[in-house]
């Protein structure tokens, strides 16, 4: 590296020149002019290396890539509009400048396709690897955000995408779902949607939590991804879908007429499955095949677990 305020003074020349930021990197805040009335959401993420990725088996660029995407994953499931984003590295002494030039250009990428200003951040010296932090404002709809506290009884259970093995490549390469939530938000009635991220069955769970409600998932119904049902070792294939994590799908519940609406047109370009149901107990249970049902913990990835 040349240097921490040579590579600040690079990303500010990378940034200048975006109207919704009358004060960009040079001050002590940023300013982003929001459009009047409407909340502005923020959401943070952050990723480090051996815990989310290895540089030895990807590139800065698709490092700065997933960095940017799991925080535009968190807006997607609030169905809002990203707006802007402050960017903090901590990059090792020995990283080469070049590579701190393509870690920028993965996340500028993505934010540009997304209409992502960056405007700001931090840089430091780190001792343990690389390290990636943004935090993402978002603006809401007229029709404001879709939280998960409001699922209710016999809502139907809605997820886009499959599930499952994302270790192979996907938690890497993943588009979220920005447009595709904006696209249901304005078309549908959502009572309640996440973005699968720590797992199906744990982010259910989080909607149930939230929402003080109960959930039957259909086992056949759930889209296991093509890697789930590849990947060798013990773990099944229906296992890993509910389990795996970083799918970056989003789940929804609303009721069922607008799902069977929805479901008839499928108006994403990915497909949308019907998984299960809300129901009016507490607990998550697993519907097999033969009717069969068990509880289901909703158990995924925990940092403080692995």
């Amino acid at each position: 590296m040349t240097g921490e305020f040579a590579y600040i003074s690079w990303v500010r020349q990378q940034t200048a020149g975006d109207a919704r930021v009358p004060i960009g990197i040079g001050d002590d805040a940023a300013a982003v002019r929001l459009t009047s009335g409407r909340d502005a959401l923020i959401t943070t993420d952050m990723i480090l290396e051996g815990v989310h990725f290895d540089l030895s088996r990807t590139t800065p660029r698709m490092v700065g890539r997933k960095a940017m995407a799991v925080n535009l994953s968190d807006i997607a499931a609030m169905a809002a509009v990203p707006v802007a984003a402050v960017v903090s590295v901590g990059l090792p002494g020995d990283l080469p400048q070049q590579s701190a030039e393509e870690l920028y250009h993965g996340i500028r990428g993505l934010a540009d396709e997304f209409s992502v200003a960056l405007v700001g951040g931090d840089t430091n010296l780190s001792r343990s690897g690389l390290v990636v932090s943004i935090t993402l404002v978002g603006e809401t709809t007229q029709r404001g955000p879709v939280r998960r506290c409001d699922a209710r009884p016999e809502d139907w259970i809605l997820a886009t995408g499959s599930f499952g093995g994302s270790i192979v490549g996907k938690h890497l390469e993943f588009t979220p779902r920005v447009r595709e939530a904006l696209a249901l938000h304005e078309r549908y009635d959502l009572h309640a949607m996440i973005d699968v991220s720590d797992g199906l069955a744990a982010d259910l769970g989080h909607i149930l939590e939230e929402s003080n409600c109960g959930a039957v998932l259909r086992a056949s119904k759930i889209p296991i991804s093509d890697a789930a049902r590849q990947m060798p070792g013990p773990v099944s294939p229906l296992d890993r879908a509910l389990h795996d994590g970083e799918d970056f799908e989003l789940l929804c519940t609303l009721a069922a007429d607008d799902a069977r609406r929805l479901l008839t047109e499928q108006p994403l370009g990915v497909p949308v499955s019907h998984i299960g149901f809300i129901t009016a107990g507490r607990e998550l249970v697993l519907e097999a095949d033969d009717g069969s049902r068990r509880k289901l913990e909703p158990m995924g990835y925990d940092h403080f677990r692995q």
